[in-house]
């Protein structure tokens, strides 16, 4: 398209490019050393600065541009990504702006009522919605102003261009439009994106599957009466009888895909007169819209072999990449950083050995793994390459009108949910039995609570550190010796009905939620994932749970 922005107005693009463009900030007169470098101004090494800052440890982000992401780019932000944002400071920023929904409707031909629909989010008791639509330079912009020390800021328009890692750090060479300047660093984090400067410096590169596929998005500025609400089409007439996918966004934006197919003119695909009728066509002839952002891409089901390469540590798509479809790219980015922060932190404070950060890899690499496979599911499903795939999508479809037991069958797009660790050499395993689906190696469910008198949410009572939640009995009350019994670096958190007890339950779903008979104790981790539970609050078990979750007990000899 010759001019992405020509509909929008002069004033509306000075404003908008203002609020996303940054100063840029001269080299330091002299060699500095900060203990954790992020390469990355995105949502992702963003989150990490911010995290890192709240665990107290000094970062700084360099960027090599001196503006946000242009275009909206990842916008669907999941729950889970939006509990981690809550810690960061900014979810309540992002559900204001943001648009929630929590309902998707497949459609499939010309039927013009959806085949089915289905909630996300069936129990409403919860603080967040299952997904809000959000641009992702509008997170970024709250990341930013969420900064404080220790944390040191973006530094844009800084470009690293050579590291250098030794047993005592890791040397920066960063250009600047001032000149050159190094920098040392304990620790990396590369966030720098799919085509990451940092890999590419170390020799690295991905493994996976490219998809032979291309898709158009068209984010177009309208009023339009559509539902907030997840649209998804097979077989789209508007579209060749292909798929197409349709997001609200805030400020009047919607996000609109339709998938090309892989033989086309990339240049002529992206061109006003041929984006236009396959936008009209879906919308209808009534509907008037401009356009705000224009894109085409191939995308890709690859990742890293490993994520940590000695003091050089990889995260979001710099590390992994998958289809849009799932919504599964930037909210995965959010759960890497999630996991890598309170383990870089304790690792830099002595807290921990260095070897803790190779549970990173493992578990962030199973993170990755499993959203490429339901991004790989998903694209397999959307695009069929053989006569089988697409007779077995067709009959699925077909059926999945009438019959809800094929629903579960039809792929447009696992969305993005929290990564399990079950499996993970961090987690104990329950050794007592529980009548809950949550398990050990889960991230915590939420549930309304009462904190000395003033209604909130079990998330926000657990703060960064260890946290051991307790269920007293009403005739049981904790008492502060066996408090004192625990490990140093674990808080206690309790539960009842007793005047005594930290946190009350007065709609009974926490104790539901979590099979909470009196003594029931769980150990959660400071990013809210299970490390180990009990029927009864064991001390001795509670500290040799946390030496697994903090890497100092090895599985096989536990």
């Amino acid at each position: 398209m010759k001019d992405r922005y020509a509909q929008l107005d002069m004033a509306t693009r000075r404003a908008r490019a203002a609020r996303r463009t940054f100063p840029f900030e001269p080299p330091p007169g002299t060699t500095e050393h900060v203990p954790v470098v992020i390469v990355g101004a995105g949502p992702v090494g963003l989150a990490a600065a911010a995290d890192l800052a709240q665990h107290g440890i000094a970062n700084l982000v360099l960027d090599k541009v001196n503006t946000l992401s242009d275009g909206s780019r990842a916008i669907c932000w999941a729950k889970r990504s939006l509990e981690i944002c809550d810690r960061l400071g900014i979810a309540g920023r992002m559900l204001d702006k943001g648009i929630t929904w929590n309902i998707g409707r497949v459609f499939c031909g010309d039927k013009p009522e959806p085949l089915y629909s289905f909630d996300l989010l069936p129990d409403k008791a919860q603080k967040f919605p299952a997904f809000i639509n959000l641009q992702q330079y509008y997170t970024e912009e709250y990341l930013i102003d969420s900064l404080a020390a220790p944390a040191r800021g973006v530094r844009w328009q800084h470009e690293v261009r050579a590291l250098r890692q030794s047993a005592t750090g890791v040397e920066l060479e960063v250009q600047t439009p001032a000149g050159a300047y190094r920098l040392h660093c304990d620790y990396v984090i590369a966030a720098d994106g799919c085509r990451s400067a940092i890999r590419t410096q170390l020799g690295l590169d991905f493994e996976g599957r490219t998809f032979e596929d291309n898709f158009l998005i068209a984010d177009v500025r309208m009023q339009a009466p559509f539902p907030a609400e997840r649209r998804f089409y097979f077989n789209a007439p508007f579209n060749d009888g292909r798929t197409a996918l349709m997001h609200q966004q805030p400020d009047g934006l919607w996000r609109l895909d339709f998938q090309l197919g892989w033989q086309i003119d990339r240049e002529a695909a992206i061109r006003e007169e041929n984006v236009t009728p396959r936008v009209r066509a879906m919308l209808g002839p009534d509907i008037e819209f401009e356009y705000e952002w224009v894109s085409l891409y191939t995308f890709q089901c690859r990742r890293m072999q490993r994520f940590v390469h000695d003091r050089v540590i990889f995260a979001g798509d710099a590390a992994h990449l998958v289809s849009p479809f799932g919504a599964r790219g930037a909210n995965s980015g959010l759960q890497d950083i999630d996991n890598l922060g309170w383990k870089l932190a304790a690792v830099l404070k002595g807290t921990a050995g260095a070897h803790l950060l190779a549970s990173y890899d493992e578990e962030r690499c199973h993170g990755a793994d499993e959203n490429i496979a339901n991004s790989t599911r998903a694209t397999d499903f959307m695009a069929p390459k053989s006569v089988a795939e697409t007779a077995f999508r067709d009959a699925v479809l077909e059926l999945a009108e009438h019959h809800a037991f094929a629903r579960g069958f039809v792929n447009s797009g696992r969305l993005s949910t929290p990564c399990s660790q079950h499996a993970s050499s961090l987690t104990t395993a329950d050794g007592d039995p529980f009548d809950t689906s949550l398990r050990a190696g889960d991230v915590c469910l939420d549930a309304a609570v009462l904190h000395r008198g003033q209604a909130g949410w079990l998330l926000e009572q657990l703060g960064r550190d260890f946290c051991c939640l307790s269920f007293l009995g009403s005739d049981a009350p904790l008492t502060d010796g066996l408090r004192d019994t625990l490990p140093a670096g674990v808080r206690l958190l309790t539960v009842g009905d007793t005047p005594a007890a930290d946190l009350h339950d007065p709609s009974g779903r926490l104790r539901q939620r979590y099979d909470g008979a009196p003594g029931t104790t769980y150990l959660i981790r400071p990013d809210q994932h299970i490390a180990g539970r009990w029927r009864r609050l064991d001390a001795t078990a509670v500290a040799r749970a946390l030496a697994r979750a903090t890497g100092a007990i090895h599985p096989s000899r536990a």
